[in-house]
């Protein structure tokens, strides 16, 4: 079991926006212990105090702001929130995973950040959406050549909901990309491109056996989108994940 369960905050932006105490508050009465924030420069020291209050753990986060210019800031911002792991969750032309140059140039750019994440003592790890996986070459989905182009050190955060919608097997897929793989996030839904998501479980994804082909993985809940109560579902998700002994 990967532990502990964590949320990507981006479930919760809205809400977060306007009361960020409050929600995490809520999240850790749920029963979560860990959260992945998506923006680490917004008030990481304050962020950090709260979290440490709740005893709620930050187990990586999303850094898109790595794209922006000077780095070293938001590597900065990252330590201070408590974590060692900056995942790119965006920000690499979609058009780049339709060939091999493109692919090419999508390792170098994350190679590049590792080096620059291990002069501060931290990691990198790379995010991914549909348009990674329904690419394929030579049976390989584009997520896997990139896999192959990486430097050792740095990981993938497989979203294992796009992946399906993508049009992978995932739990073969997770096999096939095996230790490079320290993260999951796990969320349901039809898996269907622009259909709201429902409480992992409700769904058609093969939780289960996605969870079983990356044991050592952490697991994080996402919702991008849900057409019922955001919190009633986090709630579902994480007594169903529980059930499955996931927390």
């Amino acid at each position: 079991m990967a532990t502990p369960l964590g949320v990507q905050l981006y479930t919760v932006r809205d809400a977060l926006a306007a009361d960020r105490d409050g929600v995490l508050a809520r999240l850790a009465g749920i029963g979560y212990t860990a959260v992945e924030p998506f923006n680490p420069t917004d008030d990481p020291a304050g962020f950090r105090r709260v979290a440490d209050d709740l005893g709620l753990a930050v187990s990586g986060t999303h850094a898109i702001q790595l794209l922006d210019g000077e780095t070293a800031p938001v590597f900065e911002a990252v330590a201070t929130l408590g974590t060692d792991l900056a995942i790119l969750p965006a920000g690499i032309p979609q058009e780049d995973f339709a060939g091999r140059d493109g692919i090419a140039r999508a390792a170098d750019l994350l190679n590049g950040l590792a080096e620059d994440a291990a002069k501060h003592g931290l990691r990198i790890g790379y995010h991914n959406h549909w348009w990674e996986i329904e690419p394929v070459f030579d049976g390989r989905h584009a997520i896997e050549l990139l896999a192959e182009l990486l430097a050792p050190e740095v990981e993938l955060e497989i979203d294992t909901y796009w992946a399906a919608v993508g049009g992978a097997d995932v739990p073969a897929l997770l096999g096939r990309l095996g230790n490079r793989v320290t993260a999951l996030h796990v969320k349901d839904g039809p898996a269907v491109k622009d259909e709201p998501h429902v409480a992992v479980g409700a769904g058609v994804m093969p939780v289960p056996e996605v969870l079983a082909a990356a044991p050592g993985a952490q697991r994080i809940v996402e919702l991008d989108s849900c057409a019922t109560d955001l919190f009633d579902a986090l709630a579902a998700s994480r007594a169903y994940l529980a059930g499955l002994g996931e927390a």
